[in-house]
């Protein structure tokens, strides 16, 4: 065991490629020396080894900010995260796994990383459409000098300057917009399961933009489809042509890890045999596509009719070489039969395996049967029922979703999408578990959206949602219903709609609450604010209790904890630790030699209290403090064998 000092969040080697070589760090360690350079060669040994075909082309979208836009994908957050702890522990929140946080989107995805990397099933998405007047500008908090972005982004003097003024002149040109996106969606890929899926919709202004940028993320080989969804609107505008689309751009982490959905495009009839688990076709095929060839179907062979005969022929497919015997529903003799055929491939797997039923592309089990014409039919039992379509259509609009949210929860929202088409879209993702994010909550329509869906199917899937609490124009109808910001609307839409939900369905005792975080300034980067009238719970800190709590809940999310998880007070004497999920948090200072012997008497009396990582922050805890507590640790370690981590934080 080692005592272990550590900054959290250091700028120190922020680069343009941070991410991207960490990734190559924690999957290809080889190719590292042991100063951390990365070695060419090692990586075309690999790639040479594996047979990996080498591609001589390739392109990508180009636009000034990139590369500041690639920066802010690695650089750590500026902020602290708190909760809103009299919302949290109302009966319905206290317990709940669900979340919405208020700050800016992307400074909450970092904080996100850690606990929630690969947890998210599915994201959806409805950012600015940057249409010239749906209000986006470029907003940039940050604050390089042109001469710290030139060496950070690696890029010229000049181009540092012309990105620095674009940032800070409220840009919406393509590349403001770009330079918006790309990190958001950079870190929230960070975030997908591998069979994780993202949706975000979009119109024609940035759709060729995202496109691309989406395709440099994500892989295009990762393109799931490219949805348009008629939006059903109010068209008595004049315009040349009425536009009544708009876009879905989806993509899975790894497209090759997605199972088929288990859903039905809700325009499909009630009588289709898409809704039949038994599916019986005929696989006799004829033309250019399928070419004539022969198969000789064994003895045993199965047939739907109990006796007879199917006569040697020539004049119609399929032919048949030689008569064909049937008794007690089996073939008794080998008989060839010619013609082109729909899923021959399948047919000799089935014949290779006894006659026993095989499973095709779609995991359905796959039988096959002579008919009394002579054709030869597949019946396929269905182990899910799968048919989504690339347009999406009477899914509700937002006009009609404007309407409902007026009336019903007394909101005034510009053009919130419809819980139905969420729905839908969740439906498509499979999973009844799921975490879903949205980080560009408005309305809230994604989480109410998955309340809904979690009663239709007894789900227990669980949102995120992150909206910013950006200030409502003096025009805007909401100011006049008492919601100053957009945050508002969000937190009571999902309230209101938890209501609604909870009086129709009265026995239902699914998650129907939602915890609430805030970002929060750093305090530690501006020590002048602090003052002798913050003394209140720690005697001797010149920090609040909620500074304490900013610390600690933003660095058990570090820690990989969930927001959501329980984080434990623990009493040394008169001293108070927190514990949650292993790691053991010592914030405040007098830490004395009474609460090291109740820590260690802990250690050794309460079996559910098994801690494998000590952090301390270091502004209250001295040197000489730090020695004797990692060395009474250490020796507690070689005695019990416990594996403690200290780790010392400021």
């Amino acid at each position: 065991m080692s005592l272990n000092k550590e900054t959290l969040y250091s700028n120190n080697h922020a680069t343009v490629n941070s991410k991207q070589i960490d990734l190559l760090k924690k999957h290809f360690p080889q190719c590292f020396d042991k100063s951390g350079n990365f070695i060419q060669e090692k990586m075309l040994e690999i790639v040479n080894e594996n047979d990996i075909d080498l591609s001589k082309e390739s392109y990508s979208l180009n636009w000034l900010g990139k590369s500041y836009a690639r920066l802010l994908t690695s650089l750590p957050p500026e902020t602290l995260l708190t909760e809103d702890k009299n919302h949290n522990q109302l009966d319905e929140n206290k317990d709940s796994k669900n979340l919405l946080i208020k700050g800016d989107n992307l400074e909450v995805l970092k904080h996100l990383v850690n606990a929630y990397s690969e947890k998210v099933k599915m994201i959806y998405i409805d950012p600015p459409y940057n249409t010239g007047s749906d209000g986006f500008i470029y907003n940039d908090d940050r604050k390089f000098t042109k001469e710290q972005l030139s060496e950070l982004a690696g890029i010229d003097i000049d181009e540092a300057e012309r990105i620095l003024e674009f940032t800070t002149s409220k840009s919406n040109s393509h590349s403001a917009w770009l330079t918006f996106m790309y990190p958001r969606l950079y870190v929230a890929r960070e975030l997908l399961k591998d069979d994780g899926v993202i949706f975000i919709s979009i119109d024609d202004n940035e759709q060729a933009q995202l496109k691309i940028i989406c395709d440099e993320i994500f892989g295009i080989q990762n393109l799931l489809c490219q949805f348009t969804w008629r939006t059903d609107g109010n068209f008595d505008n004049q315009a040349k042509i009425k536009v009544n689309h708009e876009y879905i751009v989806c993509y899975v982490k790894q497209a090759n890890m997605l199972k088929f959905p288990e859903t039905i495009d809700p325009n499909i009839e009630e009588s289709s045999k898409l809704f039949k688990n038994k599916i019986i076709n005929t696989i006799v095929k004829n033309g250019d596509k399928n070419p004539v060839s022969t198969i000789t179907l064994p003895a045993g062979f199965k047939a739907n009719f109990a006796k007879g005969f199917v006569k040697a022929r020539n004049n119609i497919f399929p032919y048949f070489h030689n008569d064909a015997v049937i008794e007690n529903y089996i073939l008794v003799n080998d008989v060839t039969v010619e013609s082109g055929w729909s899923s021959k491939r399948n047919l000799e797997l089935f014949i290779g395996n006894n006659m026993k039923p095989t499973v095709d592309t779609k995991g359905q089990l796959t039988d096959y049967r002579l008919t009394e014409n002579g054709a030869i039919e597949s019946v396929k039992i269905r182990g899910i029922q799968s048919h989504v379509v690339s347009s999406l259509m009477n899914m509700g609009s937002t006009q009609s979703m404007g309407a409902q949210l007026n009336k019903e929860f007394n909101i005034s929202f510009s053009f919130p999408k419809p819980v139905s088409l969420i729905r839908y879209l969740i439906s498509i993702t499979s999973d009844k578990s799921a975490y879903i994010l949205d980080f560009f909550s408005g309305s809230g329509t994604t989480a109410h959206a998955v309340l809904e869906q979690n009663i239709y199917d007894n789900g227990t899937r669980k949102f995120i949602s992150i909206q910013l609490a950006e200030k409502m124009t003096l025009s805007n109808e909401a100011l006049k219903l008492g919601y100053k910001t957009i945050f508002d609307i969000t937190n009571i839409r999902i309230t209101k709609a938890a209501q609604k939900i909870k009086s129709k369905n009265l026995d239902y005792k699914g998650d129907l609450g939602f915890k609430i975080f805030e970002t929060v300034e750093d305090f530690r980067r501006d020590n002048t604010a602090l003052t002798l009238e913050s003394l209140n719970f720690f005697d001797s800190s010149l920090l609040t209790y909620e500074q304490y709590q900013s610390l600690l809940i933003t660095w058990s999310l570090y820690d990989s904890n969930l927001l959501t998880d329980n984080i434990i007070n623990i009493q040394l004497n008169n001293y108070q630790g927190y514990y949650c999920n292993g790691c053991l948090y010592l914030l405040a200072p007098g830490f004395s030699n009474k609460a090291l012997k109740a820590l260690l008497l802990k250690l050794d009396n309460d079996v559910t209290f098994v801690p494998h990582k000590v952090v301390i922050y270091g502004d209250n805890f001295d040197s000489v403090k730090q020695r004797e507590l990692n060395e009474a640790l250490k020796n507690y370690s070689n005695k019990k064998s416990l594996d403690l981590n200290i780790v010392v934080r400021n």
